[in-house]
């Protein structure tokens, strides 16, 4: 039971660290769209969000390879939950999919 609960850590920061990946993406694809700087704006959101979630994995997941895999199922499922909610918001402001 201890072990289980050893990993609940990693598990939920991998779920905020994929919340902040995808949900930085969203708002950089939608803030981009209208900049004058498309390609500058992917790029610097891709090694700012790139920088977080591996530094935040490697701090909280050291060398245990179990916890890189719970860390690793949080991530995909904010990516889920981050997915269904954008697409949520896009559909009440009348956004295209």
């Amino acid at each position: 039971m201890h072990e289980a609960l050893a990993l609940m850590v990693p598990l939920i920061v991998g779920g905020v660290l994929g919340a902040i990946f995808f949900g930085g993406l969203w708002w950089t694809v939608r803030r981009a769209v209208s900049s004058p700087w498309v390609a500058l704006w992917f790029f610097g959101s891709l090694v700012l969000r790139m920088g977080i979630v591996l530094g935040g994995f490697f701090v909280v997941c050291g060398s245990d390879w179990q916890r890189w895999l719970a860390a690793l199922l949080g991530f995909v499922l904010a990516r889920a939950a981050v997915t269904r909610l954008t697409r949520l918001a896009d559909a009440e402001a009348g956004h295209a999919p």
